[in-house]
């Protein structure tokens, strides 16, 4: 059980609410309490607008009342959470009903907690900063974001070909990320790719997946829809929000000859065309059982085959080229003293899978 503690400096800076009330009275005075805490406002005077505004911005946390004009609370919780898909925000209803039954329809519909009329001050402010405490944390790492890097992670232990395929695009996507100048959230994001861009392979068969020879035209078929498979298994999730592109579209090609949608030159979101390029030089640079690894310079010509061919973004594809001629020991993945995260959470389930089962997976 968490004890609730008052925010510190650091934490007040940064969470952000989302008060819904058609009161005037009711939203200045919840507005100058969340501000006193630090928190970015906004306001809502009905479902309907609460949920346009939500479609548009992440809140760490809402709070509803329940009796409003044109969409009340409880239509408005159950858009959020089915139509919207935003099952991980907290929504506080806010509310002078005291009739159990009322309540629990709001539970039902996908309320949080409640907060009852009239209410003091520190309980009203006790009960929202640990609501966004929590949605911080989630955001951070959910627990549904953690299952998904412990599957991505089973994906690579599926197929001995790719060794540690994960962990060297993480460190690749740093390096060359930088070499761009990207920004930290940016950094992050082709780091998540890194775990996550094949997460939709779960969905294949290992019959495919797994194969030794070529594909036939009707496997190829289902091997393509990998990429959808994944970013439909990650879109619920509002930390995964940016990750999902890269995920969606790390096969598409420059000139449009890509899948799953052949978008086409700058349609193609721009972290999935840098993840592309780090994505084919690792699977170039390591060697598989069908083929040794290449050299630095027959990944440059191969790469610079394919940016002549129009399948790669040529200005892209021409700072890596000069990546790896100026500084390729930046490219080699050093050892580390401690796993990534991701890593460690797999390794646990598959620690747990073995205590339970008595065998592992391997």
């Amino acid at each position: 059980m968490h004890m609730w503690k008052w925010p510190s400096a650091a934490e007040q800076v940064s969470y952000r609410a989302l008060i819904v009330d058609d009161s005037q009275s009711q939203r200045m005075l919840q507005r100058t309490i969340l501000q006193g805490l630090g928190f970015e406002v906004a306001e809502a005077v009905d479902g309907a607008e609460a949920l346009r505004q939500i479609a548009e911005h992440d809140f760490d946390v809402i709070l509803m009342d329940k009796n409003m004009p044109v969409m009340d609370g409880d239509q408005a919780c159950r858009e959020i959470r089915q139509t919207l898909g935003n099952v991980l925000v907290p929504i506080c209803m806010v509310t002078a009903s005291s009739d159990d039954a009322e309540l629990e329809r709001s539970l039902k519909a996908g309320a949080t907690d409640f907060i009852r009329k009239p209410f003091s001050e520190t309980e009203y402010a006790a009960r929202v900063v640990r609501a966004a405490q929590s949605k911080r944390v989630t955001d951070q790492l959910d627990s549904a974001e953690a299952f998904m890097f412990a599957l991505a992670r089973m994906v690579e232990a599926k197929d001995v070909n790719t060794g540690d395929h994960c962990s060297r695009l993480q460190h690749l996507s740093r390096v060359f990320g930088a070499r761009l100048g990207l920004s930290e959230s940016e950094l992050q994001t082709l780091w998540r790719g890194g775990v996550l861009h094949d997460l939709g392979k779960l969905g294949i068969p290992d019959a495919i997946l797994l194969k030794r020879g070529p594909l036939t035209a009707e496997e190829w078929v289902v091997m393509k829809t990998h990429p959808q498979i994944g970013a439909n298994l990650c879109a619920s999730l509002s930390s995964m929000r940016a990750t999902v592109p890269i995920i969606l579209y790390h096969h598409e090609a420059w000139n449009g000859s890509g899948y799953p949608h052949g978008l086409q030159g700058e349609a193609i979101p721009y972290l999935a065309r840098v993840f592309q390029i780090i994505d084919i030089y690792d699977a170039l640079s390591n060697a598989r059982p069908y083929k040794p690894a290449m050299s630095n310079d027959e990944v440059v010509q191969v790469l610079t085959d394919e940016m002549n061919r129009g399948l790669r973004d040529p200005q892209l594809t021409t700072a890596f080229i000069e990546l790896v001629r100026e500084a390729p020991q930046s490219l080699i993945v050093p050892k580390r003293q401690e796993k990534y995260l991701d890593e460690q959470i797999f390794e646990q389930i598959m620690s747990a899978r073995v205590q339970v089962t008595g065998r592992s997976t391997a």
